[in-house]
């Protein structure tokens, strides 16, 4: 299947856009630059928008989390817009009971541990997803030669989250499954690569010109158990969308010794994040793919001079690479000044 002739990506409306140039390899008329959390607490338009309403509900109406994923690029002047969702929403769109708590994060009603829970998952049905495609045309609509990048949690990253039943910090919980019950955890990784595969897709048909596949908790693995037990199922993930044809990020924190491993599955652009140098990164995932990062959020309360100096050794250091998209090495800190952010996204367009 291909595109409709009306996609951004067809019509003439991005797929000539610095962001899409420098995700493919080619030479962008200037450094593209975007944030991940882009779209959140650090902006005062987001807070007001959001009185009153939770997290998964403003993500599953679609006017809100248009306006949402709209805010940062009309004030910050980024080069793409990320959809403003959150990795457990297929989660709650199939069925299963999760909610986001305030100041803990998303927690499952039942965690999901036993063969035959895995057996009785429901199935992420195209009918669901119609809030994420009507979100997504009402963006594009607004966004014109902007690009949108579609957004999906990695299966491990997803299938973590339903093992613990609530943020972990060493999830060993999931690293414990993947040895001693091996088939239970074949089944919830092919569950959670359907989910977060069928959740980009719609996303990309509805409009979206690249897509990014966040594994938030992959750091936590070695790099045989990542090539082992997870990377086929982040592969089998973006596989529901490469027919489609759209550039596709892949991106983990912590993973600067997976990172060839996360190239290999297949994508345009690696995202790499603060804790490793960008020129060692892009060493270790030579000239086949782009980078994307890697801005230290903690500099962006920092003195001026300090994260300029740090802007512009991240940019030089990017010219390195096949091509770079400018980002952070993590997600905006909710404390950050939106003032800052539109003052580094000036500072990128001038290099």
């Amino acid at each position: 299947m291909t595109l409709s002739q009306n996609h951004p990506m067809l019509d003439g409306r991005t797929q000539d856009s610095a962001l899409i140039q420098a995700l493919t390899g080619k030479t962008p008329s200037h450094h593209p630059v975007w944030f991940m959390r882009q779209a959140g607490r650090s902006l005062p338009e987001y807070l007001k928008l959001r009185e009153g309403v939770s997290m998964l509900d403003s993500c599953l109406d679609p006017a809100m989390a248009s306006e949402i994923t709209l805010q940062p690029v009309r004030r910050h002047k980024v080069d793409a817009g990320i959809f403003f969702s959150d990795i457990v929403i297929p989660l709650r769109l199939a069925g299963i009971g999760v909610d986001i708590v305030p100041g803990v994060g998303p927690v499952l009603d039942t965690p999901i541990r036993t063969a035959e829970q895995v057996a009785a998952l429901p199935e992420l049905t195209e009918e669901s997803l119609e809030p994420i495609r009507e979100a997504v045309r009402l963006t594009v609509a607004e966004l014109g030669s902007t690009p949108l990048i579609g957004f999906a949690g990695a299966p491990f990253t997803v299938a973590a989250y339903m093992v613990e039943g609530k943020p972990s910090r060493d999830h060993l919980g999931p690293r414990t499954m993947m040895h001693s019950e091996p088939e239970v955890w074949e089944g919830l990784m092919r569950w959670a690569a359907d989910a977060s595969g069928k959740f980009l897709r719609a996303q990309v048909e509805a409009g979206a010109s690249a897509a990014q596949l966040f594994d938030s908790w992959a750091g936590s693995l070695s790099l045989p158990d990542y090539e082992k037990f997870v990377a086929p199922y982040s592969s089998q993930a973006l596989d529901f969308v490469r027919d489609l044809g759209v550039p596709l990020i892949h991106f983990g924190t912590g993973t600067g010794e997976l990172l060839s491993a996360m190239r290999d599955i297949g994508v345009d652009t690696v995202g790499v994040d603060y804790r490793i140098p960008l020129d060692t990164a892009i060493e270790r995932l030579g000239q086949g793919v782009s980078v994307q990062g890697n801005i230290d959020p903690a500099l962006l309360t920092a003195p001026w001079e300090v994260l300029e100096a740090h802007v512009r050794e991240v940019v030089e250091a990017g010219k390195q690479a096949r091509g770079h998209v400018v980002n952070l090495g993590h997600g905006v800190p909710p404390t950050t000044d939106p003032t800052v952010l539109s003052k580094v996204v000036e500072l990128i367009h001038s290099l």
